[in-house]
C-alpha cells in the first residue's frame, strides 16, 4: 500500500481527461464501487491501481502523492457578454476544475524556490462603498497603477506588477472565456484566460476577472454585469469614449479597434450603453454586424497579437537557466511527464524583456 494518496487528485486526473467514472473504472480494470470510494478517501488503493491510473490518466503516479487540498469549482466562470450561451456542462466545469487545480499545484511547487515580489497592489474597492459607482471603481484602479489617459497599455503587465498571476490556457477545451482564483492561501490571485480566443476578447475577458478580484470580496447576483461594467470602464474610459465614438459607423469602430484593443462589439455596445451612440444608430450598426457577419468573426486584417504573461514563465526560466534543471527534473518538480511540458506551458514564448516593476527573487 502507498504511505499517502489524495483521494481529491484521483478525481481531478479523471476529470482532466474528460472520462465518467464508469468509463475510467473500465480503462483502469475495476469495478466502480471500488473507483467511487478511492476518490472518496473511503479506501486506500493498491500500488497496482496507482501504476494503472498513471497510465490511463497519462499522468506519473508521483501526482497522486501530492497533499495540496483540492479546490471546487470558481464562483464566477465568465462568456463574453454578446455570446447566448452561459451555462457550462458537468462534463466541462469538470475539466475546467481539473485544468485549474493541476496549474495551482504547478505554481505553489515553483513558489517553493522562487518568490514573487509585486511592486504595487491590486486594490479591494466594493461597489457599495461608492454607491454602485463602477466607472469610478475603474478610474481608481487606473489612477492607482498610473495608467495614462487613453488605451490601456498592457492591462497584463500592470496585473502581475501589482501582485496576480495570468496564465494562458484552453480551460480544458471548453469554450469559457476565464476564470479567476482569488482565496488560495500562500499564493496571490490567478486568473486563467482561454487561450483560444481572439486577443480583444482576451483582454476584455482579463478586465473582467480583474473586476471580480477588485470588487467582488463576496458573490453577489450583480457580480457578472458589475464586471464586464468595470472592464468597459477600465478599457474605455468614458470621457473619452464621448469623443472617440461621437458619429461613429463601421470604418471609424473598425480603426479604434487596433488603437484600444477591444472589439468592435466592445466599443458599440459601450457607446450605445452611456448614450454616446443613440439607439437608433446603434440598432443600425448592429444590423449591419450581423449582414457583414462581423459578429461571428471580425475582420482578421484588424487583429492584434495578445498580451504575454511574464510571470510563469519567468519562473521557469529560474529552474531551468538560474537552477539549473534538466527539462526531466523541471517536470518531476510539477509532476508531469517531460513531454507533458509544452502541453501546458509555452517554453519558446517568455519574454525578452520582463515587464517593468516585475521582480521575481530566489528563495533562500
Amino acid at each position: 500500500m502507498p504511505e499517502y494518496v489524495n483521494s481529491g487528485l484521483l478525481r481531478i486526473a479523471r476529470e482532466r481527461k474528460g472520462f465518467p467514472q464508469g468509463e475510467a473504472a473500465e480503462r483502469i480494470g475495476v469495478q466502480q464501487g471500488n473507483l467511487s470510494r478511492y476518490e472518496t478517501g473511503t479506501a486506500i488503493p493498491s500500488d497496482d491501481f496507482l501504476k494503472k491510473a498513471a497510465l490511463v490518466y497519462e499522468l506519473p503516479v508521483s501526482f497522486f502523492e501530492q497533499a495540496d487540498p483540492v479546490l471546487g469549482a470558481p464562483v464566477s466562470v465568465h462568456a463574453p457578454m454578446w455570446r447566448k450561451k452561459q451555462s457550462v456542462g458537468g462534463k466541462e466545469m469538470g475539466q475546467i476544475i481539473a485544468d485549474f487545480n493541476i496549474r495551482v499545484l504547478h505554481i505553489r511547487r515553483m513558489m517553493e524556490a522562487v518568490e514573487f515580489a509585486p511592486q504595487s497592489n491590486i486594490p479591494k474597492l466594493e461597489p457599495e462603498d461608492y454607491d454602485g459607482n463602477i466607472e469610478r471603481i475603474a478610474s481608481l484602479i487606473r489612477s492607482h497603477w498610473l495608467v495614462p489617459s487613453g488605451p490601456f497599455p498592457n492591462l497584463t503587465a500592470s496585473i502581475e506588477n501589482a501582485g496576480g498571476i495570468v496564465i494562458h490556457t484552453s480551460l480544458g477545451g471548453s469554450d469559457v472565456s476565464g476564470l479567476t482564483i482569488k482565496e488560495v492561501p500562500g499564493l496571490p490571485p490567478i486568473i486563467l484566460i482561454n487561450k483560444d480566443q481572439p486577443a480583444d476578447r482576451m483582454r476584455f475577458t482579463l478586465a473582467h476577472e480583474l473586476g471580480h478580484i477588485v470588487m467582488h470580496k463576496f458573490p453577489n447576483s450583480d457580480m457578472e454585469k458589475q464586471a464586464n461594467e468595470f472592464a468597459s470602464a477600465l478599457l474605455m474610459p468614458i470621457a473619452e469614449m464621448e469623443t472617440a465614438l461621437f458619429d461613429a459607423d463601421l470604418p471609424r469602430l473598425a480603426a479604434l479597434k487596433p488603437e484600444w484593443k477591444v472589439s468592435m462589439q466592445a466599443l458599440l455596445y459601450r457607446g450605445e450603453e452611456r448614450g454616446i451612440i443613440p439607439k437608433s444608430k446603434a440598432s443600425y450598426l448592429w444590423r449591419q454586424f450581423n449582414i457583414n457577419r462581423i459578429k461571428m468573426r471580425e475582420p482578421p486584417e484588424l487583429d492584434f497579437e495578445p498580451e504575454i504573461p511574464g510571470v510563469i514563465s519567468r519562473m521557469i526560466n529560474l529552474h531551468l537557466e538560474t537552477f539549473g534543471y534538466s527539462m526531466i527534473e523541471f517536470a518531476n518538480i510539477l509532476r508531469l511527464h517531460e513531454y507533458q511540458l509544452p502541453q501546458f506551458y509555452d517554453l519558446k514564448n517568455a519574454p525578452e524583456k520582463p515587464a517593468m516593476g516585475l521582480r521575481l527573487r530566489v528563495v533562500k
